[in-house]
């Protein structure tokens, strides 16, 4: 028995009222549940959006699930106007990691599952290049070349739908170097993360550390953010910088950038699939 069996996440939004924690401790203290941990937030004293994350232990949690489900249904969804999510500790979110040339952030995502950091099944690494797939392959973990240009973008992104659709239930973007159209961010069915450095909307396109250099920069960070039809605008989930100096080259500068992004993407994908973030509108809470 793993140390989350019989662990389960309840994660709830609604509009901010009277009794919300009142009533989800006595449900589940009915249902035979004990609660680990629980925090909440609301946006406002009056008129607020309300959310709460509760991690209980409740003994046979798997085959007492539907009886949980409809409890939550019956005394608190109605009630409350509540959307709400229920997850088994116990079983891992299975992701996929989509990768180009650059390996810093994909291998620290590998590494930190090895070691049993990220609670995570990581199902399938997709790159538009082959430059990676010796080292993926190390980590015994599936290896996909689908290559990606301007003539065949369309047959690519069926492609990834095709490994992708029903088999993992996040996406992480680490360093993709492609833009993913409307329609697969329409299809694909799961949630995805990506990471940038913390330059823009400052230093678009190509050799960002170069000009943050010849602009004296003296912060460098990144951002970890879900992917919307809005490019780099999606909801923020982490953030993080260090300081840099004016004696360090475009070189230590982008080794810095490096260190940066994996901690933040590192970090994110954790929080996300230890159910810790919860979206609201182009926002995010996380507990």
């Amino acid at each position: 028995m793993t140390a989350s069996a019989d662990i389960a996440r309840l994660i709830i939004s609604c509009p901010d009222q009277h009794g919300i924690v009142a009533a989800v401790s006595q449900t589940i203290a009915e249902l035979g549940g004990n609660i680990i941990s629980l925090d909440q937030y609301s946006t406002g004293v009056e008129g607020g959006q309300f959310f709460q994350r509760t991690v209980f232990h409740l003994p046979g949690f798997a085959a007492a699930r539907p009886e949980v489900e409809a409890a939550i249904e019956a005394k608190l969804a109605g009630r409350f106007s509540m959307d709400w999510q229920l997850t088994d500790a116990a079983r891992p979110k299975r992701v996929a990691i989509f990768a180009s040339k650059t390996d810093h952030c994909l291998l620290d995502l590998l590494w930190r599952h090895r070691r049993g950091e990220l609670p995570v099944d990581i199902a399938m690494v997709i790159s538009n290049h082959a430059d990676l797939a010796d080292d993926v392959r190390t980590f015994g973990i599936p290896y996909f070349h689908v290559p990606v240009d301007k003539h065949n973008k369309a047959a690519a992104e069926a492609k990834h739908l095709e490994l992708l659709q029903g088999n993992v239930d996040l996406i992480v973007l680490a360093r993709y170097m492609q833009i993913l159209s409307p329609e697969f961010l329409e299809q694909v069915g799961a949630p995805i993360i990506n990471i940038h450095h913390s330059f823009l909307p400052a230093f678009i396109g190509a050799g960002p550390y170069q000009k943050a250099k010849d602009r004296g920069v003296k912060l460098i960070g990144a951002t970890a953010h879900y992917v919307t039809e809005d490019l780099d605008e999606g909801p923020i989930i982490e953030q993080d910088v260090i300081r840099v100096s004016h004696a360090d080259d475009v070189a230590q500068l982008t080794r810095y950038g490096a260190d940066v992004e994996r901690a933040v993407l590192s970090r994110a994908v954790k929080w996300h699939c230890e159910d810790r973030v919860i979206r609201h509108g182009n926002t995010t809470i996380v507990f």
